[in-house]
């Protein structure tokens, strides 16, 4: 929303003109208001300008609040009022409120919810974290497989206003067993005595998930199939809730914000950066840097080994930085590309022998012109600034640097795979993690080189 328009709200809330502010309000898009109320600074002024909204959209814009918001709210307006916006509030919403805010929060607000609306959110609540039954929510429209279109549509008339979506349905037996689904549009468009079993979607045409079925699955599903919801079966096969698509987005961004962290040898965090505090950041941090530290003891020992050597021959040692520089952006570059294609499933276990091909045979080429542009790189340096390394010296670099871009891309593509097939998460193999091994790896490789070429 436009800076000017917030200035405008935020002129009627100081002069307290309620009254023009509501009306102002309640012609914005639920995401602005919420965004407005979470820039104002004083909480009772946050909660007085909340409870002017009219009842019929407070529970909308509460749900694009965030989580801090949100407790702010539940915790200065009154039983009444909580009770009246659970009423209101989808219950994948509800889900998502409470599993973010303190346990006496939930107390309250659960004691203030109906029973029928506190079991189904406890038996949400019971699903394990990051799996679909946890963001799934059970307001869908279900229509049985014995229905016409006529009947389905005044089905949909008479309970859809307290559906989170109506634009696909779905067909259920006398004992829930999900057999088809039937978009609103094909509904519309058949004779009212047609059965639905005439024109559902079934069989192989129908996509569903499981309960246990973890998030970042259903995300991939929803994507390979386009659809704006997914609906949720248990092991039985029985209906018990669907995913929709706001829901879904958050799975895409809250998985890839998980994989950026990851690839940074980060651990992930669900809290915003400004939210954090600094004792929770320094601990997401230290247990990846102590890890890298005390693999970079296998590299300083392999120089320590040479270091006699290095001494002796001018060159070998201001060339170590570049070596393992290249060798860990090579990697690098590799492993990004990698663990992206698994993450989108464009990429399977089984694919591994044909990227280590492609991988093998594009290093080949990466690490041959690597290789050409050292050499000019060296001799250039022997005579501008007087280097003093040798012929020899230029070709231990040089064939170092073609087997470092070899071997590193071969790690790079290697080690998020085996990840995959370990059950491990494939961002953590990126960035420092590729780096450390490479290195030690690179040092092996240019000492074994100088050994063999160079007399000492």
């Amino acid at each position: 929303m436009e800076e000017m328009e917030f200035d405008l709200l935020f002129g009627l809330v100081e002069e307290n003109k309620l009254k023009e502010l509501k009306a102002e309000l309640i012609e914005m898009p639920y995401a602005d208001i919420a965004e407005f109320i979470m820039l104002i600074e004083n909480e009772k002024t946050a909660v007085k300008v909340f409870r002017i909204l009219p009842k019929d959209i407070s529970a909308d814009v509460f749900a694009y609040l965030d989580s801090d918001s949100q407790e702010i709210i539940v915790r200065r307006i009154t039983d009444r009022e909580i009770q009246l916006l659970m009423e209101d509030l989808f219950v994948d919403d509800a889900v998502d409120f409470l599993e973010e805010v303190p346990a006496n929060v939930v107390r309250r607000v659960l004691a203030n919810t109906d029973k029928e609306t506190r079991e189904t959110i406890n038996k949400f609540l019971e699903y394990p974290d990051n799996s679909a039954g946890s963001v799934m929510t059970n307001e869908m429209v279900e229509l049985h497989d014995t229905f016409t279109v006529g009947e389905a549509i005044k089905n949909i008339r008479r309970t859809g206003v307290d559906k989170e979506t109506i634009y696909t349905c779905y067909v259920i037996d006398k004992s829930r067993h999900l057999v088809g689904t039937i978009p609103l549009r094909r509904l519309i468009l058949n004779d009212e005595d047609t059965l639905l079993t005439e024109i559902m979607s079934d069989d192989e045409q129908l996509i569903s998930v499981r309960t246990l079925d973890d998030q970042e699955e259903v995300a991939l599903v929803a994507k390979k199939y386009d659809l704006l919801s997914i609906p949720v079966v248990d092991k039985e096969n029985r209906l018990v809730g669907i995913i929709t698509i706001d829901d879904i987005v958050d799975i895409i961004d809250e998985e890839a914000t998980e994989d950026f962290e990851k690839m940074a040898n980060l651990r992930p965090s669900d809290d915003e950066y400004l939210k954090t505090k600094i004792l929770s950041l320094a601990k997401n941090r230290i247990p990846w840097l102590v890890l890298l530290l005390v693999s970079s003891t296998f590299t300083g020992q392999i120089i320590e080994g040479f270091e006699s050597k290095l001494a002796v021959v001018a060159g070998l040692t201001a060339c170590i930085p570049m070596l393992m520089g290249t060798g860990g952006n090579s990697g690098s570059q590799v492993s990004t590309l990698i663990i992206r294609g698994l993450a989108l499933g464009e990429i399977k276990t089984r694919d591994y022998l044909k990227v280590l091909w492609k991988e093998i045979r594009v290093s080949v080429l990466v690490g041959l012109v690597l290789a050409l542009v050292n050499v000019l790189r060296m001799i250039v340096l022997r005579y501008t600034i007087g280097n003093d390394a040798s012929d020899s010296v230029i070709l231990v670099v040089s064939l170092s640097v073609w087997c470092v871009v070899i071997v590193a891309k071969i790690m790079g593509c290697t080690l998020p795979i085996v990840a995959k097939i370990l059950k491990l998460d494939p961002a953590m193999m990126t960035g420092p993690m590729i780096s450390t091994v490479v290195d030690a790896i690179s040092l092996l490789i240019y000492f074994a080189l100088a050994n063999a070429l160079i007399q000492f």
